[in-house]
């Protein structure tokens, strides 16, 4: 089938890999919540991430930022909030070959999607993409904050064939560096797939990984190669 649409990992595929000291962006949130308090604090926020996590991965069911505060029963303030954001922006910017790419796809009349497995919400996401200035290049996103489902649950995936307009999930392209959440799930809904296997995903994190991808780009610049590798196996009428 014809290729009209590509869908887009965020963490680790549109952002560079980068590897977080989680425990550390805790404690500056802690501080601003509990200077007192914030080691421990901070240790139970961490562990509440982990087990919200580990569930998003072992049953497909979402969860939220606002759920690792409850967990703990605490409600944030503002300052904690742009604290823990503040943490996190040096890890959130977009690859250098990003917005060539998403520009090229454009040119192309193909349709562009972000499916992202987040804690975070939608308007944040908006929010970065409008920063690196791609928010106009993407179509339609889909984050799993927003939805019942994580990845690699093909729900997921359907919903952002449908965002997008597809009539058929097997006209989008899925690229991701995550072997069991991306290339599974993507094949699991039908959809090709494009692994870019550049990230160091910690053993805990990496589920399944005997996926096989229908091709391997190990550099964003690399998609466009197999997309037109693709385009030239189709049938001329």
């Amino acid at each position: 089938m014809t290729i009209k649409y590509v869908v887009f990992d965020w963490a680790g595929t549109l952002t560079p890999w980068h590897t977080v000291d989680l425990a550390g962006i805790w404690l500056e949130t802690a501080r601003e919540i509990d200077p007192d308090g914030a080691p421990d604090l901070a240790e139970r926020l961490f562990q509440a991430e982990r087990e919200l996590m580990a569930r998003c991965r072992d049953t497909q069911g979402s969860a939220t930022l606002d759920e690792v505060f409850r967990a703990v029963d605490v409600v944030p303030d503002g300052p904690a909030i742009a604290t823990y954001r503040r943490a996190w922006e040096e890890h959130t910017y977009l690859d250098p070959d990003g917005a060539e790419l998403l520009r090229t796809l454009r040119e192309r009349d193909l349709g562009v999607g972000v499916l992202s497995n987040t804690l975070w919400s939608a308007d944040w996401h908006h929010e970065i993409f409008e920063r690196d200035g791609i928010h106009d290049l993407i179509d339609a996103a889909v984050y799993s904050s927003e939805v019942p489902w994580t990845k690699p649950n093909p729900l997921i995936f359907e919903l952002i064939a449908e965002r997008l307009g597809a009539e058929d999930p097997g006209s989008c392209a899925f690229v991701g560096d995550r072997l069991f959440e991306d290339i599974y799930g993507a094949r699991q809904a039908r959809m090709r797939t494009i692994w870019v296997p550049h990230s160091a995903i910690p053993d805990e994190e990496r589920g399944s990984d005997s996926a096989e991808p229908d091709a391997t780009a190990h550099t964003l610049k690399d998609v466009l190669t197999v997309l037109d590798s693709w385009a030239a196996q189709q049938p001329t009428s």
